[in-house]
């Protein structure tokens, strides 16, 4: 149970624990509920839904994480601003996991495929463009399924400098 902080507070920090330990597939409005120490009617107060409750736990706790990989990457070199997304994918699994639940989830939900996308405007805009958030997207995978064959931060650098000069 969170204390010390209003229902609406409580009921984003305990989706984000919830999205966490439980996954978005696997996470109920109890459990919310239960993780916040609030009633399930305030999810629908405050928020309409769970699954907006969700989508917005996770676009908070995407920008936390944005924001602490920006901190550790005060280098400026794009091979140690990419290790450092690239290591977040180990460190981080479970927010990235959530992440790719909430896209099956936004098929069948036009309210969270809203988020997603307005979500997928701004990494664009963060990232420098689509191309940025594709190799984002495509490395995530390959950390997630395959990370014994997955490229390093250096290796992603040295990829793109090798197909630029194919231009």
């Amino acid at each position: 149970m969170l204390r010390g902080m209003g229902n609406r507070e409580d009921l984003l920090a305990g989706a984000k624990r919830c999205l966490i330990e439980r996954g978005w597939a696997h996470t109920t409005v109890r459990d919310i509920a239960s993780a916040a120490g609030v009633s399930h009617a305030a999810i629908g107060y405050h928020f309409g839904s769970k699954d907006a409750l969700l989508t917005q736990a996770l676009v908070e706790a995407v920008d936390e994480l944005s924001q602490e990989l920006a901190s550790r990457t005060p280098s400026g070199k794009p091979e140690d601003g990419w290790q450092a997304l690239i290591d977040s994918f180990t460190s981080h699994r479970a927010l990235w996991v959530a992440q790719l639940e909430a896209v099956v989830q936004a098929e069948r939900s036009p309210e969270v495929r809203e988020h997603l996308a307005k979500g997928q405007r701004e990494g664009r805009e963060g990232l420098g463009g689509s191309v940025p958030l594709a190799l984002l997207t495509g490395l995530m995978l390959q950390w997630l399924v395959d990370p014994d064959q997955a490229p390093s931060g250096a290796e992603v650098i040295a990829g793109l400098r090798a197909l630029a000069a194919e231009l």
